[in-house]
């Protein structure tokens, strides 16, 4: 028996025995232990290959307090990176989670296998070299890649796809934090997946399955073990929000500078002009800030456990001001102001990364730097750790959106809920700050403003990505302008439908012809020829006529302001497209919301 044969009787005995819905649920463990792996992968690998670069820089000599290798190791991490794409890869990596977004909303799930590895591979290359970008989202791309090709191996449903598709991505993200709910979280709040009893049970078990994977493999230590020791009191509160307003400030300069320093590169259309360019720049910011130097995390778990002088001044050509608090208080603002630029820069010239990380590690910086100035001006004494972690979570909600991720990802890795409160605090008071001038997260923003993100909002989200073009009706017999009555009479011959559009020798549209405007006419044959084509047709206004360039929300508005039951379709130069019918097109969005629907 060939497997063929194999796999085409399991699939039979499946559909014969198991319903869709055990069937995923056994699907999501699968998915999440295969998740987890990967997490435990890509982790482990990073951090071997990134001391063993480090420890063949440290046999170097130092130049002046810095490290001249860290000014080197990016501008090859980044080629080994781009040469992996093109020659390995040979077509396009993705975007990390704007790729998922987008297979999600427009290809019902659908992620090509090669994204269950060539994300992996190019991050490791990327980040061990000293890219200055995170590891979450390449993971969390890899996971959903992981749960797509499960589901549609498995030949689950579209639907159950799409869902496979966010227990990848849950237990990605739960297998790097070893934080169930924080994966649970960061599939509906940043895939914005709909949170219901068909699909939070799936999420949690693969959520569960990759954490659980994660702790047989790599214990119980994780990314930033911290305990915290002081407890909240309400005097904390003016500062908490004082710290969520500068989160805020943080979020929309890390949106803002990221999205143009990208913009920048993907101008130049010469790789190996953006690799040089990109590189040098890079490894002169790590070079003279080395905390900058690949994900970040070492130097700010370094100011978790007090050792800020290790943090800032370790390798650095700024160490003769060790203990200066107002160089380092100066030293951590500019950190803030170059990790979002370090990191776009490393993507833009070629690296492959996210932004998950350095949104972390700027919100830590952000914390920490807050509390560090408070109590250097004199001002009742903060913890700088636990201002550090509420900070993450609060930089976190503003990039991206995802307030309740960021609060339970830090009560996770801090194993308890001693913070609860301050997180809730910051997150708020950053959110609401935020939100005014971004509507959508790092991940959504670029994919809303071209119309293709399904948000939580369905009906809305409907409307933009549902097709126009399959929706025209073509199947109307046209009339010339210069022709007769006889015209009209031949095309109602050859027709079942009772509108006639009249166009011109060009075929762009001019009027109407209505066969219920011709019912007594039509039979009076000795006007035939005397009638013309002109004198019978109907004129239009704008408002029921929809250009092929417009959205479907403008149909639907144009239908709202014309009581008529079908739409003229031209192009944007006027020519005759066919007829959009309002029974038509309502029908199509009732369909596609059911498609869509989690439920």
């Amino acid at each position: 028996m060939t497997f063929a044969d194999l796999y085409k009787r399991l699939h039979i005995w499946r559909l014969r025995h198991i319903s869709e819905q055990s069937y995923l649920l056994l699907l999501s463990v699968v998915v999440g232990v295969f998740s987890g792996l990967a997490a435990v992968l890509l982790k482990t690998v990073v951090h071997l290959s990134g001391q063993l670069v480090m420890n063949f820089g440290n046999t170097h000599d130092f130049t002046g307090g810095g490290n001249i290798l860290t000014f080197v190791t990016p501008l090859v991490g980044i080629l080994l990176t781009i040469l992996f794409v093109r020659f390995v890869v040979r077509g396009d990596i993705g975007h990390g989670i704007p790729s998922v977004l987008l297979s999600i909303s427009r290809h019902k799930g659908k992620l090509p296998p090669r994204n269950m590895y060539s994300s992996l591979v190019a991050s490791t290359l990327t980040v061990a070299f000293g890219g200055s970008v995170g590891l979450e989202a390449p993971i969390a791309s890899t996971g959903s890649a992981i749960g797509s090709n499960v589901g549609r191996f498995f030949h689950v449903s579209p639907r159950g796809v799409k869902l496979l598709l966010g227990c990848g991505a849950a237990g990605a993200i739960a297998g790097i934090f070893k934080a169930p709910l924080a994966g649970v979280l960061f599939t509906v709040e940043v895939l914005m997946f709909d949170m219901t009893m068909t699909t939070a049970v799936p999420l949690l078990i693969s959520a569960l399955s990759a954490s659980t994977v994660a702790y047989f493999l790599m214990g119980h230590d994780v990314q930033f073990a911290f305990k915290v020791t002081e407890d909240f009191t309400l005097h904390q509160i003016p500062f908490l929000m004082v710290l969520g307003v500068f989160c805020a400030f943080s979020s929309v300069y890390f949106l803002r500078c990221t999205d143009w320093v990208e913009s920048w590169f993907s101008r130049r259309k010469n790789w190996m002009r953006k690799w040089l360019v990109g590189g040098v720049v890079l490894g002169v910011m790590i070079f003279l800030f080395p905390p900058l130097y690949g994900e970040g995390y070492w130097a700010l778990t370094e100011l978790l456990n007090g050792a800020n002088d290790d943090a800032l001044f370790a390798n650095s050509v700024f160490n003769i001001f060790r203990d200066n608090s107002w160089v380092a208080l100066a030293i951590l603002f500019v950190l803030i102001l170059l990790k979002p630029i370090a990191t776009a820069t490393t993507i833009g010239s070629g690296g492959v990364g996210g932004t998950f990380g350095p949104s972390l590690v700027v919100g830590g910086l952000s914390g920490y730097f807050i509390a560090a100035l408070g109590n250097q001006l004199g001002l009742p004494p903060q913890s700088t750790a636990n201002f550090a972690l509420v900070g993450m979570a609060g930089v976190m909600t503003g990039v991206m959106h995802a307030p309740f991720m960021g609060v339970f990802l830090i009560a996770e890795i801090t194993g308890g809920y001693a913070l609860m409160i301050p997180l809730l605090i910051t997150s708020t008071v950053t959110y609401i700050c935020v939100q005014p001038f971004e509507n959508h997260s790092i991940y959504a923003r670029k994919l809303a403003l071209k119309g293709d993100l399904m948000t939580h909002n369905k009906d809305a989200s409907a409307w933009h990505l549902m097709d126009l073009q399959k929706l025209i009706e073509t199947n109307f017999a046209t009339v010339p302008e210069d022709g007769t009555l006889r015209d009209i009479v031949e095309a109602i011959k050859h027709s079942k439908r009772n509108l006639f559009p009249v166009v011109d020798a060009e075929g762009k549209f001019l009027g109407l012809i209505v066969m219920d405007d011709l019912r007594q006419t039509i039979f009076e044959t000795e006007l035939y020829d005397k009638l013309t084509v002109k004198e019978l047709m109907m004129t239009f206004e704008d408002k029921d006529i929809v250009h092929s360039s417009e959205s479907l929300v403008d149909v639907v508005n144009k239908f709202q302001l014309s009581n008529r039951y079908n739409l003229i379709v031209v192009d944007d130069s006027g020519h005759y497209l066919g007829f959009l019918s309002r029974a038509n097109t309502f029908s199509a969005y009732r369909r596609f919301i059911s498609q869509s629907s989690e439920e």
